[in-house]
């Protein structure tokens, strides 16, 4: 939420307008008085992004929901002058809100014949605007993906299962943890998929008559008998606090800033707006329209009709037995490039899919290197449990690529009788996906349908707004920031020099920057000279003989090879003399390094159960005359999240994409938010709004949605 009340200040006060803190919710609005409605500053927001909760308060209010309640809570407004308000909570404080929208006409003409306001005032202050942002940890408002704190209670939840995971195996425990969210069971079935849990209860799908002894029996694979030694948890407000996830902070940054851009262009005649994210998009919904629908949700659950409940949540992914037609192929899945974190939940997934489909999965050592070599084996269901949490490969991956070794490959896929393939990998898994996409002419072995899941820190695949181990890296980054600003806290002025990873590609350095509260992010994709740099010192200089006291920048390690670290170090130490001092640091490979975030074993397990489906249906598709002949360029994809859906693109198609002697996109989707970190470091710059959301209506779902729940930045 902190993120959320920096970015509304700090866009309302780059665009001219006064912001206002109402403290303690609408408890505050109604109370009045200096200490609960307060003139908001640059500088009173400095320092917030990583704090928990909210620092200005939270609380219900009885009597808000009374009529009197609320002329009071107008005539404070109507004093300061504020027509313009941006709540921050869930349907009950923004239904609330919209309340208190409908009335205020009529509240403004009982302030007049109570004398408290007069009648310049009523039509000065005529109408109320309303953007509402959803701060909850339960994810259960209808309309939007992700609302502001559920990624971070994932990583709480996450945090203490992954302490719990090693206790369980070292005294053959078995544990029963309770997670929040109410009615919403978003929170126990994401942090099952995220820690490979044995079974998950959810409001949404109540177990059927008999569910004890199927539970039992699935356990009883594990063990032979069920003397097991039982212990539950129960986690409890430890989800509600901590620090907030570079998602969280990100995803509320960006609707801050929507929030103040929506309330710009509202009219008299717009609805109140919810501002909300679906897929990797900023939407406007209806505030009503999504409140309604969320209520229909709760009248579904409480009359039983369950899976109208599940339809109309529109969230929840089901994957089942797909099996149509031939089964049992052979599938061959590895890793290709850089190891990153998630990489051992989607190949988890992948092989247990498979292993449902009715295929054989057979598990390649090493990448292209392993292939050639024959390092591959069969894989069973049990070798990947608890694989979910484990960072690196476990299968291990290499940057070979495979045209060199085409000839050895393709007697491996003979040897083996290899059907499909399954690269999980970043630019060199592109590139190898292409390279035997070409060796079909002279090889029929690499005629079998073949797709790649994105797997990298630098994010840097073509045909993918999103990888996997990108969320992880950035939290990695975010978290060392946050380390590293606070070390100065009681000291002297100083600002920080951080290099990020990513090779050319600059979205670690420049989403890392928006998500610490970084003052200027050096990337190669956009180009800076001297003049940029001594501006941005004289910037910092100039906020530092201010109240602020710590200044952050990032770098990619690419973004120029005449202004390194060292270089931009040295000119900002000396260019500061007197005013601040710097200390520099290297993260290097801390950021492809430790245990997959929630999100980043999420998305892996998703998004390679979906490319296991698609393999199944291409496979039968090609199945001729006893084998698999698939030879078309639709055979051989990438598996991607654009936009709000994950898509299947053949790789031929994004050749025209990508710069490959950067090893980049073309264009990237996250060059937009550079403006945004910008203005909330007080630059003056211009702000695109044409990618801002536009008032769409709520659609009610028939079937599950194609747009990934965790795909969103």
């Amino acid at each position: 939420m902190n993120a959320a009340v920096r970015a509304v200040v700090r866009m309302g006060i780059y665009v001219g307008a006064k912001v206002y803190f109402i403290r303690e919710g609408y408890q505050g609005m109604v109370d009045g008085g200096e200490e609960n409605i307060k003139e908001a500053s640059w500088e009173s927001v400095s320092s917030m992004l990583q704090m928990g909760g909210t620092v200005i308060g939270s609380a219900r209010c009885k009597e808000f929901r009374s009529h009197e309640g609320r002329l009071k809570a107008a005539h404070n407004l109507v004093q300061r002058g504020i027509t313009n308000l941006c709540v921050i909570g869930g349907d009950g404080s923004l239904t609330g809100a919209n309340l208190f929208r409908e009335e205020w006409s009529g509240l403004l003409e009982e302030l007049v014949q109570q004398g408290l306001i007069d009648e310049d005032a009523v039509q000065k202050y005529s109408a109320l605007h309303i953007v509402g942002m959803v701060g909850s940890i339960d994810n259960d408002f209808c309309g939007t993906d992700m609302t502001i704190g559920t990624d971070s209670a994932l990583h709480r939840i996450i945090e203490v299962v992954d302490a719990i995971m090693t206790t369980a195996q070292s005294h053959q425990r078995t544990f029963v943890l309770e997670v929040m969210g109410r009615h919403c069971g978003y929170l126990a079935l994401v942090s099952a998929l995220a820690c490979g849990a044995d079974w998950v209860l959810i409001p949404e799908m109540p177990p059927e008559d008999g569910w004890e002894e199927k539970m039992c029996q699935k356990l009883s694979t594990l063990k032979e008998c069920l003397g097991f030694d039982t212990r539950v948890t129960i986690l409890g407000h430890v989800q509600r606090g901590g620090t907030p996830s570079a998602f969280d902070r990100i995803l509320a940054s960006r609707m801050g800033v929507e929030a103040v851009i929506a309330l710009l262009e509202t009219t008299a005649n717009t609805p109140a707006c919810v501002v909300s994210l679906c897929g990797n998009q900023a939407v406007r919904l209806p505030l009503m329209e999504c409140v309604q629908m969320t209520q229909e949700v709760q009248k579904a659950m409480d009359e039983k009709k369950f899976e109208e409940a599940v339809k109309l949540r529109g969230r929840y992914s089901h994957i089942t037995n797909h099996c149509s037609g031939f089964s049992n192929f052979n599938i061959a899945v590895l890793n290709v490039g850089a190891p990153a974190a998630g990489m051992n939940a989607a190949v988890r997934s992948a092989v247990r899919v498979g292993i449902s489909e009715g295929h054989k999965m057979f598990a390649v050592n090493d990448g292209f290197e392993g292939f050639y070599k024959g390092q591959i084996k069969e894989i069973k269901w049990a070798d990947v449990g608890g694989w979910t949490g484990q960072g690196g490969s476990l299968l291990g991956t290499k940057r070979t690529l495979p045209a060199k070794h085409v000839e050895k490959i393709a007697e491996q896929m003979r040897a083996h009788n290899i059907n499909a393939l399954l690269v999980i990998g970043g630019f060199e898994a592109y590139l190898g996906l292409m390279e035997l996409l070409e060796a079909r002419g002279k090889y029929d072995e690499f005629c079998v349908p073949m797709v790649m899941v994105p797997a990298t820190v630098s994010n840097n695949v073509p045909g993918s707004d999103l990888s996997i181990g990108a969320d992880t890296a950035l939290n990695a980054i975010t978290d060392t920031c946050d380390r590293i600003k606070q070390s100065a806290s009681g000291t002297k002025r100083r600002v920080f020099i951080i290099e990020t990873m990513g090779g050319y590609c600059g979205y670690l350095a420049s989403v890392g920057g928006l998500a610490a509260g970084a003052d200027a992010a050096y990337i190669y994709e956009e180009p800076f000279d001297i003049r940029d740099l001594q501006s941005n010192v004289e910037h910092l200089t100039e906020k530092m003989k201010g109240a602020i006291q710590r200044g952050l920048v990032l770098r990619n390690e690419n973004s120029n090879e005449n202004y390194t670290t060292d270089f931009i170090y040295q000119l900002y130490s000396e260019e500061g003399r007197g005013v601040f001092d710097c200390r520099k640091n290297v993260l290097g490979h801390m950021q492809q390094g430790g245990a997959p975030s929630p999100f980043d074993r999420n998305f892996g397990t998703k998004i390679s159960a979906k490319a296991m489906l698609w393999l199944t249906k291409k496979m039968n598709e090609t199945f001729r005359q006893g084998r698999v002949f698939a030879n078309t360029e639709d055979t051989c994809c990438l598996l991607g999240m654009r936009r709000r859906a994950l898509v299947f693109q053949p790789v031929v198609q994004l050749k025209d994409e990508t710069d490959f002697v950067h090893r980049i996109p073309k264009e990237q989707w996250w060059l937009k938010l550079r403006p945004l970190m910008k203005i909330l470091a007080k630059y003056k710059t211009s702000y695109d709004v044409s990618d801002s959301g536009q008032l769409e209506h709520v659609v009610r779902n028939i079937q599950p949605k194609e747009s990934d729940p965790s795909g969103a930045m």
